[in-house]
């Protein structure tokens, strides 16, 4: 086994991204040691009985005491209250990231917060199932999945680079590029379709002339993965749009642009035009799958559990 890039890794919160990262990094030794800190007691008692770290806290500072390498795994809106507690505890040269969907947000709620000669490199791990806590995680969870930093201008290169080199360690190809640019390409690759499905599943839900037995009952594959997607943390989501809402907001003004457009050659019966958009979006489903983001394999890879084997995207 290599020698480990991270003396102390510190781990604020510890849900699916969290203790995937705790079992990725004990796996293959990427840090001598695990610091993990959460704000419910019993989350921290059932870390501990995972064997996830090496030291448990309900204190966030305590922690990040002495880490060379901090990571926030709390919802995006959290980030700042989180950076201001561990402030006093950061040592010079320690690296801080994240985990969050979004960055641009992040950025600025962190940065005001931390010391001279500490250096932020937000992060967002293209991974995850829509199931949450410390027993949710898995250490193959990152594997062959894209990892994006999103440093700022100034930050130090070689904080960059170690940071690049963390996350291939856990098995994730790594991409840069500027928060707000992240924000965008998330807003229409994942921000926007969780919101669709919430919305999909919620109008189900709402239908008087459908029961909720029957919607349950007569399910297609369709609705069944809306209804997988709109499983998603409530919290964790929440934050997501109330902190990228001005990439949404664009994103779902074209949406609707696109869905009016649907809307009349469905009504006008146009079939050309919906067999040229259904060829291309076909098209598009194919490319995924060439990247190696997704599988061919029945029922998208994903085991009865509802999770996806560790091949496959999430």
């Amino acid at each position: 086994m290599a020698e480990p890039q991270f003396e102390r890794l510190a781990l604020i919160g510890i849900g699916l991204i969290g203790s995937s990262l705790a079992r990725a990094v004990r796996r293959d030794g990427i840090a001598r040691e695990i610091a993990i800190a959460t704000r419910s007691q019993a989350t921290l008692d059932r870390a501990r009985e995972l064997g996830l770290g090496d030291f448990y806290s309900t204190d966030p500072a305590e922690a990040a005491s002495n880490a060379d390498l901090v990571i926030l795994c709390v919802p995006v809106g959290a980030c700042g209250a989180v950076a201001e507690q561990i402030s006093g505890s950061l040592k010079p040269g320690a690296i801080v990231s994240d985990v969050g969907s979004v960055k641009g947000s992040v950025v600025r709620q962190i940065a005001p917060h931390l010391p001279q000669g500490v250096h932020l490199v937000a992060a967002h791990p293209v991974a995850g199932t829509e199931y949450s806590g410390p027993d949710s995680g898995f250490a193959t969870l990152f594997q062959g999945r894209w990892c994006i930093l999103t440093p700022q201008a100034d930050t130090v290169p070689d904080a960059v680079a170690r940071l690049r080199a963390f996350w291939e360690a856990c098995g994730s190809n790594v991409e840069v590029m500027t928060p707000e640019h992240h924000d965008l390409v998330l807003a229409i690759t994942s921000h926007v379709p969780h919101l669709i499905a919430y919305n999909i599943v919620g109008t189900a839900d709402d239908l008087e002339s459908v029961t909720q037995s029957e919607v349950i009952k007569f399910s297609a594959g369709g609705f069944r993965d809306f209804t997988r997607i709109a499983a998603s943390d409530p919290t964790m989501w929440r934050d997501v749009f109330l902190h990228n809402k001005d990439a949404v907001l664009e994103t779902l003004g074209r949406f609707s642009e696109d869905l009016s457009a649907l809307q009349r050659a469905i009504r006008w019966g146009e079939g050309d035009t919906l067999f040229e958009l259904f060829t291309r979006t076909r098209a598009i489903r194919r490319s995924i799958i060439d990247m190696g983001q997704e599988t061919t394999s029945a029922n998208f890879g994903r085991d009865a559990q509802g999770g996806e084997d560790s091949g496959s995207k999430r």
